[in-house]
């Protein structure tokens, strides 16, 4: 490097073309660079001082953590704010970017906790007879809800629709009573608020039965209108810091973002409170709201809704379930008479579970969840925010973690809340960040360490001003582009500034950043990466070394450019423990067979031999029996085996004897023997048993032919004496039952007679016939 530089150097003076400043801007910045690099690669360098290391971690601070509360039903009454069912309250969090704080929040579902409930009603003309059963809700939901709190307060409200067409006739008749016929029904309108929220069920009895049914002519409703103003009108309503619940009772559908059109409304709904004298009174002027604007602000409110509708909408009202968290759908009979049920069995399901949420996080700020709930039960990811089944008093457990990627605002604290779904406690988290070491604090600006001072000399470094460049904040940026200060960036004296993946400043490279923070340009020249190296399935170095200067350097047991040549020969091995099976070389894990005749992945496999038992048949013959082709060249030809023989075939070695490894086992029918040939035929063993005799067994099978036939004579025989015998006992029994023993009981002898038949006729003479012939009975 020293060369290099005294090289440059003398270039530079020839060529004339320098200045004083030039010269000296030269020798200070590359004869410093010079020292830094015996330095650096000398023996006396060892790092950094660990005095002079900062590694700032994050940290977190309980700011408020109160208890929650516990405490039973009939115990001292606490007011809202002194129940406290989540746990801790405030946090700050310190974060560095990629180091993730982690905390603990504990939620108790609180014994005897105080409930609002806000029942809205559709009264158009279908909801008649539901109207006669609310008339004595409060009372009774007073005296059902009591067994769950003893601070329940209940409101009442109503809706319709929009009083502008095609909604409602506005002709002035219908506008004063818009039922047909003789009912009297009240004027049209959009939303009124009735019923304050009260503790009085008397009071709620007594304006629910002053109310009247009214008409329209759609069959969809306005009730989004509605919710959103009990949603944001909390002053009207008197909600309180506890449950919320919002009871929406109808029997048809709901008009929502868009529908407005149709009466010429096209501003969209502002979600904020228009109620004077209790009565909405913008309907005819905003939308009505869309489905996440009514999410975004029951949500804000922690309010959770019932959907009490009739099982005709009640498929509808589910999907708008899905879409609310925190709500509840239940169906409601014609008449509305199983109300109480329904709202009991909502409010239970609602309360047993709990979602956490948190507010929108700052930029490069990620939140994660782990949920501990009830008998062990652990989630993480989406279902981590979530438990399911909690009864009053039981605890569960939430692991939050939160990790920032980066600066937002430039450090400046963020503000971040987590709270359960349906409930006004929540966690106030202040976030703080970590953007800059505690030495950028100690700066000395105008140092004179930054080429007389140039620059802000701090953490070791020197921050230029502007117009400065270089290390030290030597050189000026105009002077950045000049020939002179170019010629040392290039190497080789080539025409490539810094092998064109950086810039010269100052006549040093720097090096081009990547968007990939592993990949990065090194060397004096940029000339070196760690990503350009050869590949192999797709991975650099193939996955088993790392690039440097676009060369691979190889894990232990990995070889060639792209790590890709296993030197493991485990994956060579043949069933006869050789690699290869002695008929090739493992190149990178895989056999190369030097013998064409043999093939597959350890050279075992040849398709072309005449096979081992083949091979051998001829030696075997003439050694073990002396026959055979061989048997006058057996001696010469036969030799290269030893040959032991057995007596009993039991004795053959077996395929899994480890002292005799089996290759194969042969057996010819007719030369009589098996053959078991050991460790690539080094050795062979053979055995040859008797020969079956066949006159025994040709006799055999023709006795037993014959013995067969005769026994299959012999029954049909026997079967046929057994039939002829009962034939002639049933004939001997017949005649027997018949009474006479020696002629057929069927036949008589024929009888002679004869007879005088003496007539007279009617003239008085006489005259005789003689009447001869043969009877038969």
């Amino acid at each position: 490097m020293l060369t290099k530089v005294t090289n440059n150097f003398l270039l530079l003076l020839f060529s004339g073309d320098y200045t004083l400043e030039k010269l000296y801007i030269y020798i200070t910045f590359h004869f410093s660079q010079y020292i830094l690099h015996l330095l650096h690669s000398g023996p006396l360098f060892t790092g950094c001082d660990n005095a002079m290391i900062e590694n700032p971690h994050g940290e977190q601070k309980t700011l408020k953590n109160k208890t929650v509360t516990h405490r039973r039903k009939g115990a001292e009454k606490l007011k809202p704010e002194d129940i406290t069912q989540i746990q801790p309250q405030k946090l700050s969090l310190t974060l560095r970017s990629g180091e993730p704080q982690s905390f603990n929040l504990k939620f108790k579902r609180a014994e005897d906790y105080p409930i609002d409930m806000y029942y809205l009603m559709d009264l158009s003309y279908s909801m008649k007879d539901d109207l006669e059963n609310v008339k004595n809700l409060g009372t009774s939901l007073m005296l059902e809800m009591s067994k769950i709190t003893s601070d329940f307060r209940i409101g009442f409200g109503s809706f319709v629709e929009k009083t502008v067409m095609p909604y409602i006739s506005t002709t002035p008749a219908k506008l004063l009573n818009p039922c047909t016929g003789d009912q009297n029904c009240t004027s049209p309108f959009s939303y009124k608020n009735v019923l304050k929220l009260t503790s009085d069920g008397k009071k709620f009895n007594t304006l629910v039965g002053q109310q009247h049914i009214s008409g329209n002519l759609d069959s969809p409703e306005g009730g989004f209108d509605a919710i959103m103003q009990v949603a944001v009108c909390g002053d009207h309503i008197g909600w309180r810091n506890v449950t919320r619940l919002l009871v929406f009772s109808t029997d048809a559908g709901f008009h929502f973002a868009g529908d407005g059109k149709l009466g010429g409304i096209v501003l969209p709904n502002d979600g904020k409170c228009h109620l004077e004298n209790n009565a909405y009174t913008m309907s005819h002027y905003y939308d009505y709201p869309s489905i996440a604007h009514l999410v975004q602000k029951l949500s804000d409110n922690n309010i959770q809704t019932i959907f009490a509708v009739t099982e005709e909408f009640q498929p509808v009202y589910q999907e708008l379930k899905n879409l609310i968290p925190k709500s509840a759908v239940g169906t409601l009979s014609a008449n509305s008479s199983n109300v109480i049920n329904l709202i009991i069995d909502a409010y239970n399901s609602l309360s047993s579970e709990v979602i956490l949420e948190n507010s929108k996080l700052p930029e490069g700020v990620t939140i994660a969840y782990t949920s501990r709930c009830k008998n062990g039960v652990v989630s993480e990811g989406e279902s981590g925010r979530r438990c399911s089944n909690i009864s009053i008093g039981d605890e569960v457990l939430f692991s939050i973690s939160v990790t920032s990627k980066g600066c937002p605002k430039q450090g400046k604290p963020e503000i971040i809340k987590i709270k359960p779904l349906g409930f006004t406690e929540e966690v106030e988290i202040i976030l703080n960040f970590i953007c800059e070491c505690e030495c950028n604090k100690d700066g000395i600006k105008n140092s004179p360490l930054c080429h007389f001072g140039n620059g802000t000399y701090e953490c070791g470094a020197c921050k230029c001003n502007e117009g400065r460049v270089g290390r030290q904040c030597e050189c000026s940026s105009n002077d950045v582009a000049t020939e002179d200060m170019d010629r040392t960036c290039r190497k080789d004296n080539g025409t490539d500034i810094c092998s064109n993946n950086g810039e010269c400043v100052c006549g040093t490279c720097e090096c081009k950043k990547r968007d990939k923070p592993e990949e990065r340009y090194s060397g004096l020249y940029c000339e070196c990466d760690n990503f350009n190296c050869d590949r192999s399935g797709n991975k650099l170095c193939g996955g088993h070394g790392r690039c440097e200067c676009r060369v691979c350097v190889c894990d232990p047991m990995w070889t060639e450019s792209a790590c890709d040549c296993s030197l493991d020969n485990s994956t060579c091995m043949a069933s006869n423990k050789q690699i290869c099976n002695g008929r090739g070389t493992c190149e990178c894990g895989t056999c190369k067979c030097t013998d064409l005749k043999f093939q597959g992945p350890t050279c075992e496999t040849c398709p072309t031999c005449p096979g081992v038992c083949t091979e051998h048949k001829e030696c075997v013959q003439c050694r073990a029996f002396g026959t055979g082709e061989k048997k006058e060249t057996c001696e010469r030809d036969c030799s290269y085996f030893n040959l032991i023989k057995v007596k009993e075939r039991d004795k053959l070695p077996q395929p899994n004897d480890a002292t005799y490894p089996v290759m194969h086992l042969c057996y010819s029918r007719g030369s009589c023997y098996f053959c078991t040939l050991i460790s690539s035929c080094l050795n062979t063993v053979s055995d040859c048993p008797a020969g079956p005799d066949i006159i025994p067994i040709v006799a055999g099978v023709v006795a037993g032919i014959v013995l067969i036939g005769l026994a299959l004579l012999l029954i049909w025989k026997l079967l046929m004496i057994i039939h002829d015998r009962r034939e002639f006992a049933k004939f001997e029994k017949e005649k027997m039952n018949s009474g006479h023993s020696s002629s057929p009981p069927c036949f008589l002898q024929a009888v002679a007679s004869s007879a005088n038949i003496n007539m007279t006729g009617k003239s008085g003479f006489q005259y005789d016939v003689n009447v001869q012939g043969n009877a038969s009975t």
